[in-house]
C-alpha cells in the first residue's frame, strides 16, 4: 500500500484541552507514503455543525424518523494542490508533515455535545485524493466551549426569587431564590428557602438539580430529563411561623455547559424545590459554564 499513514493532530492551548470563540488552533497533517506518489490534492477541513435524529412509533407498523441539521462553519484549505499538466503533484517517499493554523470563528455558536439523539461537533479533517483511488480521510474532534451569552434575559439578575402557595390543611407559603442564575462548573450555589409554615405538620424541603435536554425537528420536540443531584434542607416544624433555610449546592465539575444558542438542541439545568412528590416548584433555569 502506497499511503502508509494519514493523520491529523492539534496542540492544546490549556490543561483542559478546550477551545472557545476566536481561539487559534495550531496543528499538523502527517502523511507517510512508501514511495514516490502522485497526489491530486490534500485538503484541510474544519467544520462545526449540529444534528438531531430520533424515531417515533405509531401503532404496530408505522414509524417516522425526525431529523434536522444546523451548520456553523465550514472551512477548506488546500495543503497540496495539483501543479502538473496531468492534474497531479508528486511527493517523495517517506514522512511529510504539513502544519496548519485555524482560527475558530468569533461568533455565537453552541458548545460541543454528544448524546444518542443529538450532537454538536467541532472537528478537523484531512482528505487525500488520488486518481482512480478512494479518498483517504482522517479526522479529529476538538472540545469547543462557548463563551457565555450575557444577553440572555435574566441571566445576571441577583436574588432571583419564585413564590408558591400550597393549600395544605392550612396555608404553607414557600419562597426560594438563588443569588445569581449563572454558574461555573464546580462553583457553589446558594439557595435560600423561606417558609411560613402555618400547617400542623413539619416540612423538610428537598432540592433537586436536574438536566433538561430538548431536541427539535420538523415541528416536533423530544424532551429528556436526568437528575444531577438531590439535597435535603433542615426540618421546619409545624406552626413554627416564618423560617429561613439556606442550602449550599456545589455545581458538579463534570457538567456539560448549558446550550441555549442552538435552534435544534437545547441543554438546560433547572432547580426544583419540593415538599413531596405532588407539592413542588420547578422554575429557576440556571446556566452553567465550563471552567
Amino acid at each position: 500500500m502506497t499511503v502508509k499513514k494519514l493523520h491529523i493532530e492539534y496542540d492544546a492551548v490549556n490543561s483542559r484541552n478546550t477551545f472557545t470563540n476566536g481561539d487559534t488552533i495550531n496543528g499538523r497533517i502527517i502523511l507517510e507514503v512508501s514511495k514516490r506518489t502522485k497526489v491530486q490534492s490534500l485538503l484541510f477541513i474544519a467544520k462545526g455543525k449540529a444534528r438531531v435524529c430520533w424515531t417515533e412509533h405509531y401503532g404496530e407498523n408505522q414509524t417516522h424518523v425526525y431529523w434536522s441539521d444546523e451548520k456553523y462553519y465550514s472551512v477548506k484549505h488546500h495543503v497540496i494542490r495539483e501543479s502538473r499538466q496531468d492534474g497531479t503533484e508528486v511527493i517523495s517517499g517517506g514522512k511529510h508533515v504539513f502544519p496548519f493554523t485555524f482560527k475558530i470563528p468569533d461568533r455565537k455558536m453552541p458548545s460541543s455535545f454528544q448524546s444518542s439523539v443529538g450532537r454538536i461537533v467541532h472537528k478537523l479533517k484531512a482528505e487525500l485524493k488520488q486518481s482512480m483511488k478512494l479518498k483517504k480521510k482522517a479526522k479529529i474532534h476538538f472540545m469547543f466551549v462557548s463563551k457565555a451569552d450575557m444577553d440572555t434575559p435574566g441571566l445576571l439578575v441577583r436574588n432571583r426569587t419564585i413564590k408558591i402557595v400550597f393549600f395544605t390543611p392550612t396555608v404553607c407559603i414557600l419562597r426560594f431564590s438563588v443569588n445569581v442564575c449563572l454558574y461555573f462548573t464546580g462553583e457553589a450555589m446558594k439557595v435560600t428557602i423561606q417558609i411560613n409554615n402555618a400547617s400542623s405538620r413539619s416540612v423538610k424541603p428537598k432540592l433537586e438539580l436536574y438536566e433538561k435536554r430538548s431536541f427539535f425537528a420538523q415541528g416536533r420536540r423530544k424532551v429528556e430529563t436526568r437528575t444531577i443531584l438531590k439535597e435535603k434542607s433542615d426540618v421546619v416544624e409545624g406552626r413554627s411561623g416564618q423560617k429561613m433555610v439556606t442550602k449550599i449546592i456545589t455545581v458538579p465539575r463534570e457538567l456539560t455547559p448549558s446550550i441555549l444558542n442552538c435552534s435544534i438542541l437545547k441543554l438546560e439545568y433547572r432547580l426544583k424545590v419540593s415538599f413531596s412528590s405532588d407539592l413542588f416548584i420547578s422554575g429557576l433555569n440556571l446556566q452553567t459554564l465550563g471552567l
